[in-house]
């Protein structure tokens, strides 16, 4: 039986283009959450995270900039009762609505696809926290064959584990068309603080190609957060 390889966060060095990435899991003692985004064009580059009441929301950073906000500006992270939603897309709000019916994670993901951005119809990466147990869910809605003929949809479950996470993000690497994500979430060791945890990411992350980040920490008991920030083009 293979041994699970555990990476350090570092380890996000080794790619310059991970394109968008969610990571989940916990501390010694608090629920850990990043969501990262990274981009190649002007129009994927102008964008900041900015908090919105419980939410994370994306603007451009240059409202005069003509810019096609189609999958670009969305809700990155929003809660919903005693979950909260991760996702790199408008699938955010999808999943909402689905649990605003009594429905689950998965029926709303099974009713979208990756995104219509021929060649690189780039994978649609969710993930779902308990609040409650810090259990999570990851997903990818990915193209099965390079031609964007049929949607494959994965599903990954996990239980909360002192110290780690995981991480699941849409490319493999820098190239055109952009090749999708392979294999299962990455485990990866993380610190107990929020600013050795953002700071790594963010430091890890290639100088070019990063946009933003976001990382929470959050008190399973209390619920109470912690939230970090950090947008290149404000000079963060």
């Amino acid at each position: 039986m293979n041994k699970t390889q555990i990476n350090e966060l570092s380890f996000l060095a080794s790619n310059d283009y991970w394109g968008r990435g969610i990571l989940i899991g916990r501390t010694s003692n608090k629920i850990a959450v990043a969501y990262f985004i990274m981009g190649r064009s002007e129009n994927s580059r102008n964008r900041i995270f900015y908090k919105e009441d419980d939410r994370v929301a994306i603007a451009p950073y240059d409202k005069e900039a003509d810019i096609d906000p189609t999958l670009i500006i969305y809700y990155p992270i929003k809660t919903n009762g005693k979950n909260l939603i991760v996702t790199n897309g408008d699938q955010t709000d999808t999943v909402e609505e689905f649990l605003n019916k009594g429905l689950t994670f998965e029926d709303a993901l099974r009713t979208r696809c990756f995104e219509p951005d021929a060649p690189h119809f780039t994978p649609r990466i969710s993930g779902i926290l308990s609040l409650v147990d810090g259990s999570y869910t990851l997903s990818i809605l990915k193209d099965s064959d390079g031609q964007g003929t049929d949607c494959h949809r994965y599903f990954y479950e996990y239980p909360s584990r002192p110290n780690y996470a995981h991480f699941i993000h849409t490319y493999e690497g820098n190239d055109t068309p952009l090749p999708t994500f392979e294999g299962e979430p990455k485990l990866f060791k993380i610190p107990d603080t929020i600013e050795e945890f953002t700071d790594t990411i963010w430091n890890s992350l290639n100088d070019d190609n990063k946009i933003s980040l976001c990382t929470m920490m959050i008190n399973p008991e209390t619920l109470e957060r912690e939230v970090n920030i950090y947008n290149k083009r404000m000079g963060d």
